[in-house]
């Protein structure tokens, strides 16, 4: 098993902060791995995984449950067009489920109208950052508009099952909602 040695912080960023983590591998070699995480203060193991949940993803359904919420995003990181499920950080003090309805409402206008599911916290993206973010299942309501925020292109839409199969054939998706997407989609029961 790799053995942890130390971990330093190479970059502060606005948002984000860049670590090198240094492990020695089970025959000894040293490897120092890169990543990014929404702590500026990480000093040892125990901070790579107890840090608090950042992020919150709500996979929303309307209420007859025969539609799913997408969102067409454009994503600065991979510049393009991207289908993902609406999503955001939690602000300091705000309940999960709190942090679901508030940013469902900034970026599609619909109301969170049940929570019938609030996963168990998992890693945005293992490879290559800390970041935890949670999953809230729930029925949405009401007229979809844009995104309040002047800072995104969010697109929001209900989407059928075989809408969403044929968007799985031609469009790039987030991984997360890539999956759900496909188990869903192809779910007749």
């Amino acid at each position: 098993m790799m053995k942890f040695k130390k971990i330093s912080k190479v970059f502060d960023g606005n948002y984000i902060t860049r670590f090198d983590i240094e492990y020695e591998t089970e025959n000894g070699a040293q490897k120092t791995y890169e990543i990014v995480s929404r702590s500026s203060e990480l000093s040892g193991f125990d901070d790579l995984h107890d840090n608090k949940t950042e992020a919150v993803v709500m996979i929303v359904h309307d209420k007859t449950g025969e539609k799913l919420l997408l969102n067409r995003e454009y994503r600065m990181a991979v510049g393009e067009w991207v289908y993902n499920f609406p999503a955001g950080l939690i602000d300091e003090g705000e309940s999960i489920s709190e942090a679901a309805r508030r940013e469902l409402y900034e970026e599609t206008g619909l109301d969170l109208t049940a929570v019938s599911e609030v996963w168990k916290e998992s890693y945005s993206a293992v490879g290559m950052s800390n970041e935890k973010s949670v999953v809230v299942l729930g029925t949405a309501e009401g007229d979809i508009r844009s995104s309040d925020s002047d800072m995104e292109e969010i697109f929001a839409g209900w989407y059928t099952k075989s809408e969403v199969q044929s968007l799985l054939k031609e469009h790039r998706f987030a991984a997360r909602t890539q999956v759900y997407c496909a188990l869903w989609s192809r779910n007749q029961a």
